[in-house]
């Protein structure tokens, strides 16, 4: 396996356009901690966004998370763009003369989607830590523990979202149009969702039921938005009688539903990549 991964790792910091757009996406991330410094004093009006609680244990771990998971798309074009300059360098047709198999091709590229997915979600952990100790209200260690979970689904959407970006990447070969179509399916679940909902089951909940297991729909459902878990933000819909019955854990059924979608985005990448004529 580390030789695997040390192939696809080189294969990535040879190519210019893959080092800078992964060492920007780390560098975005570590911009979320520019947020506590967004502080507007207007007169009687304040606004400073770290007394707002947004870095709180253990609402942090949540709102860093939901921040960090749009991001995600810098490296979506990496992972793309890796699986797409195989083809266009012939990279994959000299690894399988050099006497790599298809099976230990697609490991290597799952390989390296993991291990990005794992990355990200240290780098937010050690992230969101530094900032909870240092703004945070509550440091006492039981509250900094608390919904740790969030980590655990943001590495499962990662590494979901990135294989699904894989797939899409031997299935058109071409990167650009691997993001059209990943665009595409992402209209077409909206349109779908639409018509669950207004044509199908205009009066139920039925509809939302079968989204869930639409594969971004899912990946959505793993961190929901965290904005109206905010006091403040509660408190401004009480005063004008909007009473919020969220549910804002961790979905399990999601993290299941998006580890089997992810197991069958890397069967079809071996299943096309097998039966292709190269």
């Amino acid at each position: 396996m580390k030789r695997l991964l040390s192939i696809e790792l080189q294969k990535i910091w040879m190519n210019k356009a893959s080092r800078v757009l992964t060492l920007i996406y780390f560098i975005l991330l570590s911009f979320i901690a520019l947020i506590a410094a967004i502080k507007f004093d207007i007169g009687p009006f304040k606004f400073h966004l770290a007394e707002m609680g947004i870095f709180n244990f253990p609402f942090i771990w949540h709102f860093n998370t939901y921040v960090a998971a749009w991001l995600k798309f810098f490296l979506a074009i990496v992972i793309v763009s890796m699986m797409a300059n195989e083809y266009s360098y012939g990279t994959l047709k000299q690894n399988l003369i050099d006497g790599l198999s298809k099976k230990e091709f697609i490991l290597s590229k799952f390989l390296t989607v993991v291990l990005f997915a794992l990355c990200s979600t240290v780098f937010v952990f050690v992230m969101s830590l530094i900032l909870g100790l240092t703004f945070s209200s509550y440091t006492e260690l039981d509250v900094i523990v608390m919904d740790l979970d969030y980590l655990l689904a943001f590495f499962i959407k990662l590494v979901g979202f990135f294989s699904f970006c894989l797939f899409l990447g031997i299935l058109v070969k071409r990167s650009a149009f691997a993001l059209g179509f990943l665009l595409a399916w992402s209209i077409f679940e909206g349109m779908m969702r639409a018509f669950l909902a207004f044509k199908v089951f205009p009066n139920s909940d039925t509809d939302l039921y079968i989204a869930q297991f639409f594969p971004l729909e899912a990946m959505s459902n793993l961190i929901v938005n965290p904005a109206p878990r905010l006091s403040v933000v509660q408190n401004i819909g009480k005063q004008i009688g909007i009473e919020s019955d969220s549910v804002y854990n961790v979905d399990y059924l999601a993290c299941f539903i998006v580890v089997i979608w992810t197991f069958l985005f890397i069967y079809f990448s071996y299943k096309l990549l097998k039966n292709r004529d190269l």
